[in-house]
């Protein structure tokens, strides 16, 4: 699997000799690949009037472009404040609620998510073939499916060792925008332009995999809420600035450059994260490895709303740790 940003064909339908090249050594003779691409097709048109664009069909003939819209941006955004503030107003009635949840259109988005990741995990587990996944940058809905696609196959992306470093190699290495996706929360009465929950739905759709497959996963629930707390507010500086080189040197700040140097000006999260003490609290008691690829359903009733994240401030969670603490004890005991 691979990924990248949209190719710069342009309006004029400009090659890149370089760019077919090194497709091209991806396939054998004969062999067949499929682009994903998380735009939809009149959004990648679109995009060749600021230089972007597609790859033309004529100049990648073994490859087959599948087109999977997958928002990003402002609606992603939007959708998110709806949420919370539905979730907070506790004066509404039933029909008033659920008529509020489906028009914030959440849900839909974490199903378009995961279709689109079990499209790119079909094309390579059923079908052998090879995948690249683009969207228009690739460091967004790209992401996201290349990580989502990498837990379906992969058991040890599963584990909390693995999660780790596949959120070190698919988020922050590979450049996604922290610091302009997670600038501000649902909350904040500012709207930049940039900003979106993203990565918060990733952690959405990792959710939906753990209670869809509660002992394939090695973590709990109770990581997915310290990494989205630590996304947008942390003490440590793993998701700190926009990409690795802002991380190693700096960004510029008007006329001026700040020096951020992250690694030796910060903590890392993952070293709190695996203290002996720390990391108990994040593992899953239920877990058992599964080799197997897990397809998750995604059916209406198959996706639910994430309560622990969306009314864990308007609803005690004090019963639901007690059972999981109760859990681990009988696990422990047995």
């Amino acid at each position: 699997m691979l990924r990248s940003s949209q190719p710069l064909t342009g309006p004029n339908r400009k090659r890149c000799r370089e760019d077919e090249m090194l497709l091209g050594t991806v396939l054998d003779e004969g062999e067949r690949g499929f682009i994903i691409d998380t735009r939809s097709a009149q959004a990648a048109k679109q995009a060749r009037m600021t230089g972007g664009g597609t790859e033309p069909k004529s100049f990648y003939p073994q490859w087959r472009r599948l087109h999977r819209p997958l928002e990003r941006g402002r609606p992603l955004q939007e959708s998110f404040t709806k949420l919370v503030e539905a979730c907070n107003d506790t004066s509404i009635n039933m029909d008033r609620w659920l008529s509020r949840l489906e028009s914030c259109r959440w849900l839909s988005h974490v199903k378009a998510a995961l279709s689109t990741a079990c499209l790119a995990a079909q094309c390579l587990d059923r079908e052998e073939a090879n995948v690249l996944v683009h969207g228009a940058e690739g460091t967004d809905t790209t992401l996201l499916v290349t990580a989502l696609a990498q837990v379906i196959l992969d058991p040890s992306c599963r584990t909390l060792t693995g999660f780790q470093g596949l959120l070190e190699r698919e988020w922050i290495e590979a450049g996604h925008p922290f610091h302009l996706r997670c600038a501000r929360s649902a909350y904040s009465h500012a709207r930049l332009k940039q900003e979106a929950p993203l990565f918060l739905l990733f952690l959405d759709c990792m959710w939906q995999l753990s209670r869809q497959f509660p002992f394939s996963l090695e973590f709990s629930e109770r990581l997915l809420l310290t990494l989205f707390d630590n996304a947008y507010a942390s003490a440590y500086g793993t998701f700190l600035c926009n990409n690795e080189k802002e991380r190693r040197v700096g960004r510029e700040v008007g006329t001026a450059l700040c020096l951020c140097k992250v690694k030796e000006s910060t903590h890392s999260l993952w070293a709190w994260l695996n203290q002996p003490g720390e990391k108990q609290q994040y593992l899953n008691p239920l877990y058992s490895h599964n080799a197997l690829v897990i397809w998750p359903s995604v059916e209406p009733q198959s996706i639910q709303l994430w309560q622990g994240l969306f009314f864990r401030w308007i609803r005690s969670s004090q019963y639901l740790d007690e059972a999981w603490a109760e859990i681990q004890r009988l696990v422990e005991g047995s």
